[in-house]
């Protein structure tokens, strides 16, 4: 995963703050999920760094987890050795934003919008992205937008997608269960590439979950790519 990605990564999803404990960075979610509640390695990190960074996540009163990209052998055997083990492999996958230009959306279905309305927030609260993640969302510097999907003639998908540097991240891709596998989620990945656009963001990342297989495929039949994985790492009964 090239620098400038990894970057937009981490500043389009931040921690409510970090703190470094040996060669790790640990983020507090506040109840946010992984991607925010997780330490990640730093250059220079040694074996002996992993309790320090466990603390800091007790002194959060948070459950201790990292995250490792697929290809960190090190860091993964290191990981394991003191009992740690995988969970939810997910895949980072990314696109050229004009690669989702080149087809007009249908009248009055994805709007880009913010800040989210009311209807977004039940849609995504629906999908357990609730208070505590959305939260995430007002810690993002702008540019920020929700996308606002519609089919039948009503609201049923969410989305939210911010750019740093040139690169815009989706995040918390949503459609009620009712109306899945009706295409609207790739209409909505379209808006975002609209609005990503007109922001001049030359490329859109996100990450998804290897286990939602219906989604992985979505975005491989829209054109993202897969460019890395990575996997957190946890204590089992911890």
């Amino acid at each position: 995963m090239d620098p400038a990605l990894v970057q937009a990564f981490e500043a389009t999803w931040p921690a409510a703050e970090y703190a470094d404990a040996g060669g790790f960075r640990v983020g507090r979610g506040l109840g946010a999920g992984g991607r925010v509640s997780s330490a990640r390695a730093l250059s220079g990190w040694k074996d002996g760094d992993i309790p320090a960074a466990v603390r800091k996540h007790q002194e959060w009163g948070q459950r201790p987890l990292f995250r490792a990209l697929d290809d960190d052998d090190e860091l993964v055997a290191a990981l394991e050795a003191q009992g740690f083990r995988r969970e939810n492999p997910t895949a980072i996958m990314e696109i050229e934003t004009a690669g989702l230009t080149d087809r007009d959306l249908p009248p009055v279905t994805a709007f880009a919008v913010w800040p989210p309305m009311a209807i977004q927030r039940d849609i995504w609260t629906a999908g357990n992205i609730g208070p505590a993640r959305q939260a995430v969302m007002e810690r993002v510097e702008m540019p920020v937008t929700s996308i606002l999907g519609r089919i039948e003639d009503r609201a049923a998908g969410a989305a939210f997608a911010a750019i740093h540097q040139g690169i815009a991240m989706v995040h918390c891709v949503e459609v009620l269960p009712s109306w899945q596998r009706k295409g609207l989620a790739g209409w909505m990945m379209r808006q975002a590439a609209f609005w990503a656009a007109e922001n001049r963001a030359e490329r859109i990342g996100l990450a998804v979950s290897r286990a939602n297989g219906g989604a992985m495929a979505l975005y491989r039949r829209l054109g993202f790519r897969e460019v890395a994985g990575y996997s957190y790492y946890a204590r089992p009964g911890e």
